[in-house]
């Protein structure tokens, strides 16, 4: 079973910061971490490779040179390799750019059963960019899944969250799964992985290693843009009503004939 696993490396939510000309995250020289929901991501790639033989589990991350940072911690969890897509004419994409991109590095990778994803970005919050990656490659997926029941080379067996509760889904592979936080919970680095991740070689892949069509990638070449990013006024404060309830509604209601009387 060949495993790709696409993570992203996030901004620290505590410091997050706007380039105020592109509207676009700064990324370049922040405190960045791995997306929270990748993490459940690569658990899940370790887990099958670890119940079937012969497995191989491969991150891939699009980003600046820091987020080698990210692919080395991944290794360390236990991945066996690794790839970087980093390039100053892919900055600002958006996630149909970003889904492209990735998509041409997948192939490039070429040898693959399965893709995982976390959900979504926690700095994004979109969830287009693992369904976008299928797209792009023409094959099925399965977006929330809590729940991978059963898996061979050639099909699987899965539970994705819906509003209701959940589905049970048979799918055939090679496809791409988004996964929710339910499905496990992450391990820790090992000492081995971590002197492996020392010593791992990670490829950098740019625009012409991936022979990109240069209209579909960066800032220009992105469909969607952020026209405004702005901090939402403060509410004001509330009032606690203090009482029985009749009192309480009494107050509500005379409150509510000031305002649409005055």
């Amino acid at each position: 079973m060949k495993i790709i696993v696409c993570i992203k490396q996030v901004p620290d939510t505590t410091n997050v910061k706007i380039d105020p000309e592109t509207n676009t995250l700064i990324r370049e020289g922040v405190a960045s971490v791995i997306n929270p929901f990748d993490m459940y991501a690569i658990e899940e790639g370790l887990r099958i490779k670890e119940r079937m033989a012969g497995s191989e589990v491969t991150v891939v991350s699009m980003g600046p040179p820091q987020a080698d940072i990210a692919l080395r911690e991944a290794v360390s969890m236990g991945v066996d390799k690794a790839v970087l897509v980093s390039d100053r004419k892919i900055a600002g994409s958006d996630t149909w750019a970003t889904s492209y991109i990735l998509s041409k590095a997948i192939q490039k990778i070429s040898d693959f059963n399965l893709i995982l994803c976390g959900k979504q970005a926690s700095d994004g919050d979109t969830a287009q960019v693992g369904p976008g990656i299928s797209s792009w490659l023409d094959i099925p997926q399965v977006t929330y899944v809590k729940k991978i029941e059963k898996i061979e080379v050639d099909k699987a067996i899965v539970e994705r969250m819906t509003e209701e509760g959940f589905d049970i889904v048979e799918i055939p592979l090679p496809c791409l799964f988004t996964v929710v936080k339910e499905i496990n919970e992450p391990r820790l680095p090992s000492l081995k992985g971590k002197m492996k991740a020392k010593k791992i070689e990670i490829p950098i892949w740019g625009v012409d290693d991936l022979e990109l069509d240069e209209g579909k990638i960066g800032l220009n070449g992105s469909p969607t843009r952020v026209v405004k990013i702005f901090t939402p006024s403060a509410r004001e404060k509330g009032m606690i009503l203090d009482g029985k309830a009749a009192e309480s509604v009494n107050k509500i209601a005379a409150l509510l004939e000031d305002v649409i009387i005055g």
